[in-house]
């Protein structure tokens, strides 16, 4: 049996607010809600999150969008505003 010691790198929460365009304080949030999923680490509790759960956010926000429904983000942001 193989043993994988191969460790994806896994992104800050700095990293993910670039590459989805939003603030800093909204993957925290989105952190906390469950919309994107976090794994804590250290001490600090500091948050990282894997490269493959960004991407299955990203994928749905694109199913949403070809459906002609406002973005994953934007319904979360709307259920906020109420």
């Amino acid at each position: 049996m193989a043993i994988d010691n191969n460790i994806d790198p896994m992104l800050t929460a700095s990293d993910v607010a670039r590459l989805l365009n939003v603030h800093l304080n909204t993957v925290r949030r989105w952190s906390n809600q469950g919309v994107l999923k976090a794994y804590r680490i250290g001490s600090r509790g500091d948050r990282r999150f894997r490269q493959e759960d960004i991407t299955y956010f990203l994928s749905q926000e694109t199913k949403m969008n070809n459906r002609r429904r406002a973005p994953a983000w934007k319904a979360v942001i709307g259920n906020l505003l109420i």
